[in-house]
């Protein structure tokens, strides 16, 4: 039987490779769209509504980092997966700051490819299940809403840091075990990718913190997972 697990608008430059990923997902039950450069993608987005973007940072033209942000900017909702061949803390931050919602390093396996993709399309797909508003020290988190404000100033979060973002505040003084964490926010298929883990929350250590290199509210710990918790009440 068919099955249908999300509409993909697919962002390559490569004929080759565009033509062999369509073929591999579209068996896998995906629904396929294809852009050959940012801009077209632009296009192609104000033309169909999509579950969520598959898109290579290494472009010509606006290029894969610039088209990435001008995506989030006009279509926040939307997941934006990124495929890159670099493969350091600084090219994945990048990626992350310009708005993706997750990354993907070349070469990969198909099967891992699916299941971030499935992941990525649920998220978009799942409405928030609660609402009000959460209060953590110098932070108020609005559930329904889905915004966050650092001392009334609001801080704009990818729809992924900020699923992260509650699941800790909503669990806030309460330690969360990394395959917690990961399960929670991306689904049953993580549990074990405590680097991808570590990339997003020292992202959101740089937009939350007043010292990244030492928060006092997004903490480790050890060996266990992240806490997030009002320093205030640390203190014996």
């Amino acid at each position: 039987m068919d099955r249908h697990e999300g509409t993909v608008l697919l962002v390559e430059d490569d004929r080759a490779i565009r033509r062999g990923l369509r073929t591999t997902l579209s068996a896998l039950g995906f629904e396929l769209g294809e852009a050959d450069s940012g801009e077209e993608a632009l296009k192609r987005l104000q033309m169909a509504t999509y579950d969520a973007v598959l898109m290579d940072l290494n472009m010509p033209g606006m290029g894969g980092v610039e088209a990435c942000r001008r995506v989030r900017s006009e279509f926040p909702r939307i997941s934006i997966l990124v495929v890159t061949v670099r493969d350091s803390e600084e090219d994945k931050i990048e990626a992350l700051d310009a708005g993706a919602d997750d990354f993907i390093t070349k070469p990969f396996k198909v099967g891992e490819l699916a299941a971030r993709i499935r992941a990525a399309v649920r998220r978009q797909r799942t409405p928030a299940q609660v609402d009000g508003t959460i209060h953590v020290g110098i932070f108020d988190l609005a559930l329904e809403r889905r915004s966050i404000k650092k001392r009334g100033q609001e801080i704009r979060l990818t729809p992924t840091e900020f699923d992260l973002l509650a699941y800790l505040m909503t669990h806030a003084g309460h330690p969360i075990l990394h395959a917690k964490l990961l399960s929670a926010v991306w689904g049953p298929e993580y549990g074990d990718e405590r680097e991808y883990l570590r990339t997003f929350i020292l992202q959101l250590r740089r937009k939350l913190e007043d010292d990244p290199a030492a928060p006092v509210y997004l903490r480790t710990v050890n060996y266990l997972g992240y806490v997030f918790s009002d320093p205030a009440n640390d203190e014996s």
